[in-house]
């Protein structure tokens, strides 16, 4: 995890290289348990504010048609974060550090963009925490992107304990997250039919258009950098033979914890295909005019739990966002900044927006559009760098994981050239 938060990395070290030694001689869930945390890490930003507002849209205008949309993402995602952290057992390095080590030149370009998606990535996270505490709680936006700043900057303080701690705290808010879905699922009860949302099909270029946003959406560039860190020098591996193990040991950590998320991103769709399509109430697409639509339609427990699932959803990820804002940072340009100031120049265009009285919803959508500039710049030096054998060694990538990451990104990239097109067309 080094690079996260300057100042530790002596002594995340010492405490991986302990992990290691005790878990040696042990075998299954309790040999696989330490490994497991950098992907549930990675995996908040796959079910961040903006997928709500992207599924809740499908379920309700399409009803289950695009389950295997979000399906097929998923297992993109998977592929994608599992080179990322290879990169980091593979390398001890990140990707930004490699980036800055391999083409110096493009070092501080590279730097300013990633941090301009850091922040709109951010934008999003922050105003739907905000959000949440307002449908809970009725607290002004104002109060609750406050209220969000300091929770997540007490968050980030865990990290001075270790790496353990956070990765923690971020587990929970996913299980929660988790178990707020699975209430949302038992009582808007999908019907079988939901089944025939994993048959591939369209259903006019509306449907087209919205599957383009939800792959569009999936691969976050800000987690490509960030998944590399998490996993470089965790657990120390110095011969080939211990980097395949912690390299397989992550990619259970990432089929658990990116799994888990596609289950909640499909369960977001199929709820509110029960809840909304079926109803005949097709135009939901706002966050707050699907809270306040449930409550009359499924009970105040279906709102409470979806209002939950997004509040911590907000927390987790605006969390993750500030520790990947610190990752690009340090990798491209060797700068480090206190944690405080970074949580505080980052929530500004937040504050921004609520003062000026934009729709949080509107912002919500705008800061993917932006945040798709930064997917080539994340997701081609990866491509590129894994594929190496003199950097990669042992975890160079195969032949068909080349193919198959080059035709996904190729997809994206040209999906979000085409939803950015329709966007500001």
């Amino acid at each position: 995890m080094s690079g996260v938060l300057p100042g530790l990395d002596q002594r995340m070290n010492a405490e991986a290289a302990a992990v290691l030694r005790r878990t040696s001689g042990r075998r299954g869930l309790a040999r696989l348990t330490p490994f497991l945390g950098p992907a549930f890490v990675a995996s908040v930003a796959y079910m961040d504010p903006g997928n709500f507002a992207t599924n809740i849209q499908g379920g309700a205008q399409f009803g289950y048609l695009l389950l295997w949309v979000i399906f097929a993402a998923s297992l993109m995602a998977m592929l994608i974060q599992n080179l990322s952290a290879n990169l980091g057992i593979a390398t001890g390095k990140n990707l930004p550090e490699m980036i800055r080590e391999r083409w110096p030149r493009l070092a501080w370009p590279y730097w300013v963009q990633a941090e301009l998606v850091a922040m709109a990535t951010d934008l999003a996270e922050f105003l739907g925490a905000s959000l949440a505490f307002q449908l809970l709680f009725g607290i002004p936006l104002l109060w609750g992107a406050v209220l969000t700043a300091v929770i997540t900057f007490s968050l980030l303080t865990l990290q001075k304990r270790g790496f353990r701690p956070l990765e923690i705290a971020i587990t929970g808010f996913v299980f929660v997250i988790a178990l707020a879905y699975l209430v949302q699922i038992v009582l808007s009860r999908p019907g079988v039919e939901a089944l025939g949302g994993f048959v591939p099909r369209f259903s006019g270029t509306d449907s087209l258009y919205l599957a383009v946003g939800i792959i569009g959406a999936t691969v976050m560039p800000h987690v490509i950098y960030l998944h590399s860190a998490l996993t470089q020098n965790r657990i120390p591996a110095h011969t080939p033979a211990e980097k395949r193990e912690v390299a397989r040991m992550s990619r259970t950590d990432i089929f658990i914890a990116m799994g888990l998320a596609a289950l909640i991103n499909m369960s977001m769709l199929a709820a509110a295909a029960a809840a909304f399509h079926a109803t005949g109430k097709t135009d939901v697409a706002d966050l707050t005019v699907a809270y306040r639509t449930l409550t009359p339609l499924l009970g105040g427990a279906a709102a409470i739990a979806f209002a939950l699932a997004l509040l911590s959803s907000g927390l987790s990820s605006s969390t993750v966002g500030t520790m990947a804002g610190q990752v690009v940072m340090q990798g491209f340009v060797q700068f480090s900044i206190p944690v405080w100031l970074r949580r505080t120049i980052t929530m500004l265009p937040a504050f921004a927006v609520i003062l000026l009285g934009l729709n949080p919803t509107d912002t919500l959508i705008l800061s993917q559009v932006i945040l798709s500039f930064g997917i080539p710049f994340a997701l081609v030096p990866l491509l590129i760098f894994t594929a190496r054998r003199d950097v990669m060694g042992e975890l160079t990538s195969s032949r068909p994981v080349q193919i198959a990451g080059w035709l996904i990104a190729a997809l994206i990239i040209g999906l979000n050239g085409y939803l950015l097109t329709q966007t500001l067309g």
